[in-house]
């Protein structure tokens, strides 16, 4: 595949955005590994169709989600730094813009690592109460220890 990291990584983030979680397949590797590292390595997910997965447990509920482009920095060995910041909206109608800072791994074109650091604190405080409990009985299938990744 011929596309560089940077066109990897924006391909990426505009199929989140649109929560085509079927497209995602496009953008990453078989064996990409997704960590949410505020919640550790142990809680990461391995593969198209777990970090699928993975995601609906926090945006299958909302009413919206949008990704809001950033600085974006890529050397030609595939190692992408990605500041942006996401929308959530959700169904009981709270709305909070999260800022991130995204690592990203590139190879052949499509992610093979993605490792995203956000403030957990900012999305307990302010999300509602059903939404965090849900997260209790969430799919935990797609869980994988990515400790010897990181």
């Amino acid at each position: 595949m011929t596309r560089t990291p940077e066109e990897a990584v924006r391909g990426l983030w505009r199929t989140l955005s649109a929560r085509d979680y079927d497209g995602l397949a496009e953008w990453v590797t078989e064996d990409c590994v997704y960590m949410d590292m505020p919640l550790g390595p142990t809680l990461s997910a391995r593969g198209p169709d777990d970090i699928a997965k993975r995601l609906k447990v926090g945006w299958g509920e909302l009413a919206a989600y949008e990704n809001h482009d950033g600085l974006l920095v890529a050397d030609a060995a595939g190692n992408v730094m990605y500041e942006h910041s996401e929308t959530w909206t959700f169904a009981t109608g709270e709305v909070l813009t999260l800022p991130f800072a995204t690592v990203h791994r590139v190879r052949d074109g499509r992610v093979c690592l993605w490792k995203d650091y956000w403030d957990y604190a900012a999305i307990m405080n302010h999300a509602p109460a059903s939404w965090v409990e849900s997260l209790a009985s969430a799919d935990t299938s797609w869980v994988y220890d990515a400790s010897a990744v990181v």
